[in-house]
C-alpha cells in the first residue's frame, strides 16, 4: 500500500486526534481542529454547528464515551485545499460509517463537514477505498 499524500495524512491525523477523549473535552483544541464554517450531521440525524459541538462535548456533564476505535480509514485529495475521509469508528459496540471534508485554511487543514451513520455487519456490502470491487457502484 502506497504512502497517503501529505494532505491526505493531515486530514487523517487530524481525524485521530477528534478520536481522543482529551481532545473531545478541550474546547481550545477543538477550536484548532474544526473550520469556522464546520457542521456535522450525526449518527441520529442531529445538526451540529462548530459552536453546538464545541459546546456539548466539552459542557461539564458531556458524556465521556471513552476512546473510539476507527478502522478502514481511506482518505482522497478532491482538490488543492479539500480532502475527503472515509472510515469506521466502533465505541461500546456502535458501530458507524463516517464522512468527514477537510478543508486547508492559512491555519492548516481543518474539519468542514462530518456525517456519521450507524451500521450493522452486512456481508453483502460493499467495500470502499483502493481495490474495492466497482460493480454496481454508480459513478
Amino acid at each position: 500500500m502506497t504512502e497517503p499524500s501529505p494532505a491526505v495524512a493531515a486530514a487523517i491525523e487530524g481525524e485521530l486526534r477528534l478520536l481522543d477523549p482529551a481532545v473531545r473535552a478541550r474546547a481550545e483544541l477543538l477550536a484548532e481542529l474544526l473550520h469556522p464554517g464546520f457542521r456535522e450531521i450525526d449518527s441520529r440525524g442531529r445538526h451540529w454547528t462548530r459552536e453546538t459541538i464545541i459546546a456539548s462535548l466539552t459542557a461539564d456533564d458531556a458524556p465521556r464515551p471513552g476512546p473510539l476505535t476507527a478502522s478502514r480509514m481511506h482518505g482522497v485529495r478532491l482538490c488543492a485545499d479539500l480532502v475527503h475521509l472515509t472510515f469506521d469508528t466502533e465505541a461500546r459496540g456502535i458501530r458507524s460509517h463516517r464522512s468527514s471534508l477537510w478543508r486547508l485554511t492559512p491555519q492548516g487543514w481543518r474539519l468542514y463537514f462530518h456525517q456519521a451513520t450507524p451500521f450493522a455487519d452486512d456481508p453483502s456490502a460493499e467495500e470502499w477505498g483502493p481495490g474495492a470491487p466497482t460493480a454496481g457502484r454508480a459513478g
